[in-house]
């Protein structure tokens, strides 16, 4: 018996936001909103997503101790989240600053802060809750050999989910591990270290020669596509009216590993998490935007 659905291994950061007409050209200044500050990081969002949806979800992080660190801590707490391997201190805690256009799509800059004090000692210190995890779902704003040290300690019957933002090359033993690898169009090109010609089957096949399980590649408005060795599946999108799209691909990974845990087969959990992602940017910010099940069946 597990005693958790999901543990989210991952970075946790202030997201520092402002509403921009534009994007500033170089040199160039612009003004924005009033600034707002949100709790974020990929992990700590896709821990909250997973909550909030009814997982039973741990996180794996380190924040600094500081008020950005309080706030995460407590956003978490809120939305239920298990914050028992939240480990405090070390360097001040990460912060990302966002701007937002009208159209809701954003440009992200992220200073790691104690994130990139996550090591894999305190992988190796977090056995227990390891073992106590159905899967364990990961990102790439903490150090790589952190991750490494996910996948060589995880146990037998764990499924491990990956999305490997921001991209870089990958070590076999960890795209081995991946079932499924979860990636975008340009972290695609990153993760195969070649420009992606032809369609996006053509873009898994590249992934899948490289070792993972299974692949799911998110296509925007386009959908996603699911990947495996016997089968590819197209899974299509949500239609909806996009105000943010800040954290909208944290809420898909972590509803499809959550639905994973539960049996449904990979094409009918990356559907379920194509809705999630789509409630998702129907809202400002990130973990504020994400959706209850309750709401996710209304959409």
């Amino acid at each position: 018996m597990y005693d958790y659905d999901l543990l989210v291994v991952g970075s946790a950061n202030a997201d520092l936001v402002i509403g921009v007409e534009r994007r500033p050209a170089a040199g160039e200044t612009v003004l924005g909103s009033d600034l707002v500050v949100h709790p974020g990081g990929k992990g700590a969002n896709q821990a909250v997503a997973a909550a909030r949806l009814g997982a039973r979800t741990a996180l794996l992080a380190r924040v600094g101790d500081d008020a950005h660190g309080r706030l995460l801590l407590d956003a978490q707490r809120a939305a239920g989240v298990d914050t028992e391997g939240v480990l405090v201190g070390g360097a001040p805690t990460g912060v990302a600053l966002i701007t937002v256009d009208p159209s809701g799509d954003n440009s992200i800059v992220v200073s790691p802060g104690a994130n990139g004090r996550l090591a894999p000692e305190d992988v190796q210190a977090a056995g227990k809750l390891l073992s106590a995890s159905r899967v364990v779902s990961a990102q790439l704003e903490i150090p790589l050999e952190t991750v490494v040290e996910v996948v060589r300690n995880l146990p037998s019957g764990t499924r491990f989910v990956l999305n490997p933002s921001p991209p870089r090359p990958l070590p076999a033993e960890v795209l081995a591990a991946c079932d499924p690898l979860i990636v975008n169009e340009h972290e695609a090109r990153v993760i195969t270290g070649a420009e992606l010609d032809g369609s996006p089957e053509d873009w898994a096949a590249a992934l899948l020669a490289l070792g993972p399980r299974s692949v799911v590649v998110t296509l925007g408005a386009q959908g996603a596509l699911v990947a495996t060795a016997e089968s590819m599946t197209r899974v299509p999108s949500v239609k909806v009216e996009a105000v943010d799209t800040t954290g909208a691909g944290d809420a898909f990974t972590a509803a499809l590993a959550w639905r994973l845990g539960t049996g449904a087969p990979l094409p009918d959990a990356a559907a379920y998490a194509a809705r999630v992602g789509a409630a998702a940017v129907t809202r400002p910010g990130a973990q504020e935007s994400y959706p209850t099940a309750q709401e996710v069946e209304a959409l």
